[in-house]
């Protein structure tokens, strides 16, 4: 027996022996994560991992009087991960069965950001990790797209989760991804909640700046979620109701070596008419035909429906082998009737609006060894959305439809050239074929356009971390083709993390990229104004390929639960058209492209006293549009929010948590006519182009969960919030039209008081 092997015997001995006489006492399991915080406060140290890798172990604390070297001798013998010394004060996590993973755990350099389970890492993505989530303002259900705005920087300029706006870019400009999944649908209740089940999306990254060469399209932002990539070994299950839906989700192990995951949601409009439900369906009908049709029609039996299914399903071929399947599948519908009398004759026809996605994907993993590992990774997408609309007075039915089908390959290859330089390479396919269809029949109309775009991508990127793990490196370039064009397009990624002084970290992150698909807005009354935009395709003429440029630099500290973080961005966007801006002035019906700006500042302070946590975030945007066809060549942005501050706090006691936020923003830039000389030429006399603001945005949101333990593996959590606690009518979003040669302005008014309230069992 070698000396290093004695050494493991005679420590495992004296671990047996400890335990021996130390048997008295009773000891509990405890999470791993709460051991290594321990261990961090009593030997000053430091220790590398993502939350999510440690999620669902635990392991009896390892003595106090044991020195360094033999408590992490006691975890590699107690956990599957492994333990590296670099210097006495930083802690490298490994998983040991590398299998999967031949990296090394992802750095956290900002932990609890917001709150438990939001952290920022060396890459400068954040990431949030709902199995250690806390809660937020106004939310008792972990809706992940109403989760990310409490970032600086990532707001809705009108409340919808299909109207997410990151650092003045539009929605259309965000990357949705659902396990590697290009999702072109985000919300249910057209927008007003995240049509993604929360009890299967385990895991999201969020990206401002800095996205990884393997990816590609969304100038603004990334959002990439993910289920959980753990095959547990018993039954998982919740069953859960609240005022809007009810859901359930199953983790279900099929074997050692497999599990299937199902999550289903369906809303209860059925069964019953809560008041969030009618609140919700009073905000997204306003201002549309849903409310208020012609003054000879009368609309009745509105109806709305809406359900998902999630599904995911891992087998671990072998030690070196996984595969991964995905399905999703996601519907909306809106169905009500319109009435009239017509030559003393009473009429009725339906008109309905659908909203579907549905998904599918297969991701394949190798593990050739220590040093290579080779990722295959294919999805089908499909969106469709579509209108029927039916026109008693002139007998006629409208039919619109917009539908988006994509194909996508990829392959990757990670080389890992020693502990502090990984390499990675791969190829990149992606088919986008969009249809747009509007039929009348009386009198008779049809056009159907469709169009496809194929894109070939090479990309490679060069990841360098330092022992220490103080300095971190991402460098990678991608090379695109778009065939159809014969357009060439070369984008630089870099995200350059440094930590310095214990407490300190500085970051520079930059990107190129560009996306072919965007969204545009044809008529305000499209699609019965309850979803206007369509998806269309670049033609590289009169709607361009989006290209964008962006950097940012950004300095943060950490100390006794004291956060400061901030960042400081240029951002520059060419290839926008004016109708993928969403114009409701003299622009409304112009079509040209131009480019916009934007530069600004991220800051946000957190402060963390036992288990009360409280933040303030704050967020400064310019930025502006360029169109040189347009007789106001220059004008501030439609996104163009200048001031946004968010207030928050956290307070946990045991089983109970408590949070109330407040939201503020400055008002979304409007047109006006001119006061006094409001119509010109049987137009509307417009002012200068967005310069005037709605009134200041200011909404305040509480929430609570208690947690109640019903027996041995079966627990319930009961939770109520309130949306808009002060009542505040907040505009939005306005409009002019001229009706009996007068101005008439519409006004879109905020959520008002909207109680939630949600009962899950876990078992």
């Amino acid at each position: 027996m070698g000396i290093k092997n004695k050494v493991y015997f005679l420590s495992f001995l004296f671990y047996i022996f400890s335990f021996v006489v130390s048997a008295q006492e009773v000891q509990e399991q405890l999470p791993l994560t709460d051991v290594l915080i321990s261990i961090k406060t009593q030997y000053k140290v430091q220790f590398n991992y993502a939350e999510d890798s440690l999620e669902g172990i635990s392991i009896i604390p390892p003595s106090i009087s044991l020195t360094l070297n033999e408590v992490l001798s006691y975890l590699e013998i107690n956990t599957k991960f492994s333990f590296k010394d670099l210097d006495g004060t930083f802690i490298l996590i490994g998983i040991k069965d590398t299998a999967f993973n031949l990296q090394q755990l992802s750095q956290v350099v900002l932990s609890q950001y917001i709150v438990k389970g939001i952290n920022k890492l060396n890459n400068g993505s954040f990431e949030i990790d709902f199995n250690q989530f806390d809660i937020l303002p106004g939310l008792i259900d972990t809706d992940v797209l109403q989760a990310i705005q409490a970032f600086p920087g990532i707001q809705s300029i009108n409340e919808t989760v299909s109207d997410i706006n990151i650092r003045g870019g539009t929605h259309d400009q965000n990357l949705i991804l659902w396990d590697g999944i290009k999702m072109y649908q985000s919300g249910h209740f057209f927008g007003l909640i995240s049509m993604f089940n929360p009890q299967i999306t385990q895991h999201v990254s969020v990206l401002k700046n800095g996205t990884d060469a393997t990816l590609t399209d969304g100038v603004s932002g990334t959002i990439s979620m993910e289920t959980s990539s753990k095959i547990n070994e018993t039954f998982k299950g919740s069953l859960g109701l609240n005022f809007i839906d009810a859901s359930g989700f199953a983790d279900i192990p099929l074997s050692e070596k497999s599990s299937l995951q199902f999550a289903g949601r369906k809303s209860i409009s059925d069964f019953t008419e809560t008041p969030t439900y009618t609140n919700f369906f009073q905000r997204i009908s306003q201002g549309t035909e849903v409310e208020t049709n012609a003054n000879d029609i009368l609309n009745s039996d509105q109806e709305f429906d809406f359900y998902d299914t999630s599904l995911r399903w891992i087998y671990n071929i072998s030690h070196k082998d996984q595969l991964q399947v995905n399905f999703l599948t996601v519907n909306n519908e809106l169905r009500f009737n319109e009435n009239s009398m017509i030559d003393g004759q009473e009429r009725s026809r339906q008109s309905s609006l659908s909203q579907n996605s549905m998904a599918g994907a297969l991701h394949y993993k190798r593990v050739w060894n220590d040093t290579w590992q080779t990722t295959f990774e294919a999805y089908e997408t499909d969106y469709e959305l579509k209108a029927i609309n039916a026109n008693l007075l002139d007998q006629q039915r409208f039919q619109q439809e917009n539908a988006v089908s994509e194909t996508s390959l990829k392959f990757l290859v990670n080389y890992k050239l020693n502990e502090r330089l990984q390499f990675l390479n791969g190829y990149h396919f992606v088919e986008t074929q969009i249809r747009n269809l509007d039929d009348v029949d009386n009198p008779r109309f049809r056009s159907l356009i469709s169009e496809v775009l194929r894109t070939h991508g090479l990309f490679s990127q060069l990841n360098y971390s330092s022992l220490d793990k103080r300095t971190s490196l991402n460098f990678g370039l991608r090379y695109n083709y778009l065939d159809k064009f014969e357009k060439h397009i070369l984008e630089p990624r870099l995200s350059f993390t440094y930590q310095f002084l214990n407490n300190f970290s500085f970051e520079v992150l930059g990107e190129f990229k560009h996306q072919s698909t965007s969204q545009v807005i044809n008529f305000q009354n499209d699609f019965l104004g309850i979803e206007k935009r369509r998806w269309q395709l670049s033609n590289d003429d009169a709607v361009p390929v989006i290209r964008s440029k962006q950097i940012s630099v950004g300095i943060s500290y950490s100390k006794k639960g004291w956060l400061i973080s901030a960042d400081a961005y240029y951002k520059y966007v060419k290839g926008i058209t004016t109708q993928s801006q969403g114009f409701q002035n003299q622009y409304e019906f112009i079509k040209t492209s131009g480019n916009y700006e934007a530069k600004g500042i991220d800051f946000i302070l957190r402060k963390q006293i036992k288990d009360f946590t409280t933040w303030l975030s704050y967020s400064y945007l310019k930025s502006d549009y360029t169109f040189n066809a347009l007789p106001e060549q220059t004008m501030p942005n439609n996104f163009d929010i200048t001031h946004a501050i968010t207030l928050g706090a956290n307070y946990s006691l045991e089983n109970l948590k408590l949070s109330a936020g407040l939201n503020w923003h400055s008002g979304r830039p409007i047109t006006q006519p001119v006061v006094g000389n409001e119509i010109a030429d049987d137009a509307i006399n417009f002012e200068a182009t967005n310069s005037s603001k709605l009134q200041d945005y200011m909404r305040v949101d509480i929430s609570a969960v208690y947690a109640i333990g019903l027996w041995r593996t079966t627990k319930a959590d009961l939770g109520i919030s309130v949306w808009n606690v002060l009542n505040k009518n907040n505009q939005i979003n306005n409009f002019y039209r001229i009706n009996d040669n007068s101005v008439s302005e519409t006004m879109q008014i905020s959520l008002g008081i909207t109680p939630n309230a949600v009962l899950r069992i876990h078992f």
